[in-house]
């Protein structure tokens, strides 16, 4: 017995809606020049920075907020540039990729 059955047991009078899920519309971004992808050390820790990005700030913030949740890692958005902790430069530039933007590795 499922679910479903358990709450027609439960609820014999209710009749169950139909959900209808939107999918949600890609997101489109806007970029001419690709993306610079590079590895720093500050204060003796690695990070990864993001640089490059000529559209909207609003775009680039959720960009930096969709990474750092693929990751499951901190980091931030300052100065036209996102700053990730860690060195992951290597699965940001294929998750990049894969959302359309053009990447180039900067530094080793």
């Amino acid at each position: 017995m499922d679910l479903q059955d358990q709450l027609k047991n439960l609820f014999p009078d209710h009749e169950p809606e139909e959900t209808h899920n939107p999918e949600p519309e890609p997101t489109v971004w806007l970029q001419d020049d690709p993306l610079l992808c590079k590895y720093e050390k500050r204060r003796g820790k690695p990070i990864t920075i993001i640089s490059g990005y000529n559209g909207a700030q609003s775009d680039f913030k959720q960009l930096a907020k969709e990474i750092k949740q693929l990751l499951g890692v901190g980091g931030s958005f300052k100065n036209e540039e996102i700053i990730i902790q860690g060195d992951f430069r290597d699965r940001i530039m294929v998750f990049l990729q894969d959302k359309g933007f053009a990447v180039k590795r900067v530094g080793g």
